[in-house]
């Protein structure tokens, strides 16, 4: 039984225009142990895909049409809020690409942290070493210290120090790790994440990817890791998926995909990437790619 078996997944919008189809017919297979890259434009459903899995999308504003998203069996789609609510944050990881409005201003670093751990650990105390008896103090004074050693993993200097400080008193970067930690705390088994990296520096970029790799390879999770960068893809990921327009055209293993595409926007995607040696004037852009019915 696969991990995550997202089939003929169709989601539709409203908008002003009436309700658009966004999400035409996706279909993602991920095994334990993968980790998978989604790829493509801005606007081509891959985040949307990615909250469809954690079922983040309002219903006021999206539907589901047709389609499963299998998580270890079951369909996600027919859960309830409360089924949803225990695997959020303990079955599913989810790291948001925006720091700013992902993080509670008000609150500090620490009760963010906390209150992420201590519902993990409601369905499995594991999570903070501790046995299912544990008193509601221990289990605090467990999260926290869970929190501490999180912040330091994903590179924040002095953690004990930081933890009380409010996310305003972070500068970007350091939200953005902190939106890392909080997805990792609770060990999921599937961890998405939407742009993890972007707002950080080169250094830190590759501890976040080396900390995913290592979570990866030590608890045997999976992850869909959704970006713009072919590069972080080819560092990182087992395998690839390229989406255009709601669907998606390619998939495969990261390096005969990357060396071998078989679908003209994956090679265009190629194409578009600067190298050391590409001219002034030289850089070829993806340009209008028919694709399908509804290009």
């Amino acid at each position: 039984m696969a991990l995550l078996n997202i089939r003929n997944l169709h989601l539709s919008m409203r908008s002003f225009e009436g309700e658009l189809p966004i999400l035409r017919g996706i279909d993602l297979r991920i095994e334990r142990g993968e980790v998978w890259g989604m790829v493509g434009e801005t606007g081509s459903g891959k985040s949307l895909t990615g909250l469809s899995v954690s079922r983040l999308i309002s219903p006021s504003i999206g539907r589901y049409l047709r389609g499963e998203v299998l998580f270890e069996g079951q369909d996600l789609l027919k859960a309830s809020e409360r089924d949803m609510r225990r695997l959020r944050g303990r079955k599913i990881g989810m790291i948001f690409q925006d720091p700013t409005t992902n993080l509670n201003p008000a609150f500090r670093i620490s009760t963010q942290l906390i209150d992420v751990a201590l519902h993990a650990a409601e369905s499995d105390p594991a999570v903070l070493g501790l046995p299912s008896g544990a008193t509601r103090r221990q289990r605090r004074a467990a999260a926290r210290t869970k929190a501490i050693e999180m912040l330091g993993k994903v590179g924040i200097a002095e953690p004990e120090a930081r933890i009380d400080a409010y996310p305003h008193q972070f500068s970007g970067g350091m939200r953005q790790r902190m939106l890392i930690a909080m997805a990792m705390i609770g060990r999921p088994d599937l961890l998405i994440a939407d742009e993890p990296t972007t707002a950080l520096d080169v250094s830190v970029q590759a501890q976040i990817l080396r900390l995913i790799h290592d979570l990866v390879t030590e608890s045997n999770i999976g992850v869909l890791l959704i970006t713009h960068n072919l590069g972080v893809v080819a560092q990182v990921c087992t395998h690839v998926a390229v989406m255009y327009r709601g669907r998606i055209l390619e998939t495969g293993r990261v390096r005969e995909v990357l060396k071998h595409p078989t679908h003209p926007y994956t090679a265009a995607l190629l194409a578009a990437i600067p190298t050391a040696h590409t001219a002034r004037g030289t850089l070829r852009g993806i340009g209008d790619i028919m694709v399908g019915q509804d290009a």
